[in-house]
């Protein structure tokens, strides 16, 4: 008898795994159906919702402040680790000679006195703050507290993230960092003013590529990550068998704007970011603008920054934009000041993503901007927890659900979850408890977290790849837990 030609071999192979895709098809949409079954019957359960949400694949993370995503027991113990003082009258982490007997005692001191560091962890973070005070500026006043802490800590602050990260099943991360901010600083310093209502914006930038500026800060960026990096898997003991699972997370870095800055130093932190991000340093994906957006000098030069952004869109033209924009509530600002930020934030700003969005309502045409958002598929990254607790936004006055409804593609995001004594996990549970989400919307929002970020197209190839497989595996640990009808 003769044998089966090897395209024979093939071919019934082929026709096996093509009449096989079917059915494990099939298979997945029993346990999606199962696990949305299983989600909706514990709902109303917070013990058994928040086990069902810490386990879900979550994707990733837009947007994370780096410094703002560390919880304020870390500070403290690096401040005592580095001999540095706490001013006892402000909460704040300072520098210099130590002295108790003059409210200054070293941080050190802090962990034989339980009181003082209870005291201290509430100044640096949201934790028992009260609603009925001002947690706008408790909120913002909280990085001044600890900012000398973070100086030498970047790797320790990198470490600590992925590891949360990956313990609470996120796969991929977008940290806002300044990867080259003294290299920024001193070029910033060359800069001519800035101002008027037609600033000669090509005329800086030329004036700084023409000093080397570009090299620079792809010099100082590199060098800055390598650094960091390095130091981040030797703390996870990354490749060797002891690895932290924090070393699988993907992470990619979003260059940071003060927009509360004097222009020259704004402009030159934005070409900063738009160099880095066109191929400079394949780390750096993005730039964003921080700092609140009521500071007054935000306010006053919001227009400025957006003719900007313009500029440099159009000599960068695939360099992705994500915009901090309607981090805004009424009463915070003039009437007049949110009636524009989103929209000219997609128009002028060319922003890809949005982050925040929470005063969209007050914004001129409202539904004609969600129907423009939607139809450019410009995706808004949803931080619930900082919106209530600066903002006071939440539940039904959040706008969570009108940009689900008018197809307006939503991420959770953590914003700064460490100052807001939050989790990944943590937004999850609110978006289903305070905005009563299904499981087939979260999982839509997690496929989001990975479409809309902004790495290169082989890295996201994979973490979508990664995604898919474990949601699939998700499912079908939650559909064996189902009870039998």
């Amino acid at each position: 008898m003769r044998r089966p030609s090897v395209t024979a071999v093939v071919l019934v192979l082929a026709i096996v795994g093509t009449a096989a895709q079917p059915q494990r098809a099939a298979r997945a949409d029993i346990a999606e159906a199962a696990t949305a079954k299983r989600f909706a019957a514990i709902r109303n359960e917070p013990l058994a919702l928040l086990a069902f949400l810490r386990e879900m694949p979550k994707g990733g993370d837009l947007h994370s402040h780096l410094s703002g995503a560390i919880y304020a027991e870390s500070y403290l113990r690096w401040a005592a680790d580095d001999k540095l003082c706490l001013i006892v009258a402000t909460m704040t982490i300072a520098l210099g000679t130590c002295d108790p007997s003059a409210g200054r005692p070293p941080v050190s001191a802090l962990f034989q006195n339980a009181a003082l560091y209870n005291q201290a962890v509430d100044a640096l973070s949201m934790r028992n703050w009260n609603p009925a005070l001002n947690g706008h500026d408790h909120f913002f006043g909280a990085f001044s507290k600890f900012v000398l802490a973070t100086l030498t800590r970047t790797a320790e602050m990198l470490a600590e993230i992925t590891s949360r990260a990956a313990a609470e099943h996120v796969s991929y991360l977008e940290l806002m960092m300044s990867p080259s901010v003294e290299t920024v600083s001193q070029f910033a310093s060359r800069v001519g003013p800035i101002a008027g209502p037609s600033p000669d914006l090509a005329g800086a930038r030329g004036q700084l590529l023409a000093a080397g500026f570009a090299d620079a800060v792809k010099k100082a960026a590199a060098a800055r990550l390598d650094v960091v990096e390095a130091r981040h898997r030797e703390l996870l003991h990354c490749g060797t068998p002891q690895a932290d699972a924090g070393c699988k997370v993907t992470v990619r870095y979003i260059a940071q704007v003060t927009r509360g800055s004097a222009p020259e130093q704004v402009f030159t932190q934005m070409l900063s970011g738009f160099e880095l991000a066109s191929g400079a340093e394949p780390r750096v994906v993005s730039l964003n603008l921080l700092q609140p957006e009521d500071d007054p000098n935000a306010v006053q030069n919001f227009p400025l920054q957006m003719s900007m952004l313009d500029y440099l869109h159009q000599q960068y033209p695939r360099v992705p934009i994500t915009l901090h924009a309607g981090e805004l509530a009424e009463g915070l600002v003039p009437p007049e000041v949110l009636r524009f930020h989103i929209r000219d934030s997609v128009r002028i700003g060319h922003a890809n993503r949005i982050g925040h969005g929470v005063d969209v309502f007050s914004e001129d045409d409202p539904f004609g901007l969600l129907k423009e958002m939607a139809a450019k598929k410009v995706l808004v990254e949803i931080a619930l927890s900082s919106n209530d607790q600066i903002l006071g936004v939440k539940g039904k006055r959040h706008p969570l659900r009108m940009f689900l409804e008018h197809g307006v593609p939503v991420a959770l995001v953590t914003d700064d979850m460490g100052v807001a004594r939050s989790s990944h996990t943590q937004e999850f549970v609110k978006a289903a408890e305070e905005h009563d989400l299904d499981y087939p919307t979260l999982k839509r929002m997690v496929r989001n977290s990975i479409d809309y970020g902004f790495a290169d197209a082989a890295t996201k190839t994979r973490l979508k790849a990664d995604l898919e497989a474990a949601l699939t595996a998700f499912e079908r640990r939650q559909s064996a837990r189902v009870p039998k009808s």
